[in-house]
């Protein structure tokens, strides 16, 4: 598949908690032409930071084909801006010392390398429909009375 002929997703994505740390979820959006999917999940305790890099790690992990090109919206700085402006690659030199959710950053630097992938910050609670459903998500899955639990999550770390 050429460069020019891969498919074209877009994903919105969102975490929340309620206290940092304390439950917590996540919201995803898939669009791609036609099709639209939602995914959603909630954590006993986990904080906001690590929700908003799970919404981005899983939407990433639902896409059927590799590569895709693939946008992401986010509300989240500490996402977009770790990745955009590179910092996350420089995590990896130094193997995350010092670095919270290095977990997830793995996991994430492991699909994320299958796609080309563009972050693109927005405003959170700025009207942004996709934006404001994947906030509903993440809100609604940490009020689930099945919350998994965020097994990577080290408090105080």
């Amino acid at each position: 598949m050429t460069q020019q002929n891969l498919p074209e997703i877009i994903v919105y994505t969102d975490g929340a908690a309620r206290g940092n740390p304390g439950p917590g979820g996540y919201g995803v959006v898939l669009i791609s032409g036609g099709y639209r999917k939602e995914i959603s999940q909630g954590y006993l305790l986990t904080t906001n930071n690590r929700m908003e890099l799970l919404a981005a790690i899983v939407g990433l992990e639902a896409l059927k084909v590799q590569p895709s090109k693939v946008t992401i919206y986010t509300d989240s700085k500490y996402v977009a801006d770790s990745v955009e402006k590179g910092w996350v690659f420089n995590w990896v030199k130094i193997r995350f010392k010092g670095k919270k959710n290095s977990d997830l950053w793995v996991r994430f630097l492991e699909i994320y390398s299958k796609h080309q992938v563009k972050f693109l910050w927005v405003k959170g609670h700025a009207s942004i429909p996709e934006n404001e459903r994947c906030d509903q998500l993440a809100v609604e899955a940490s009020w689930n009375p099945t919350l998994l639990k965020d097994l990577g999550y080290q408090p105080g770390v």
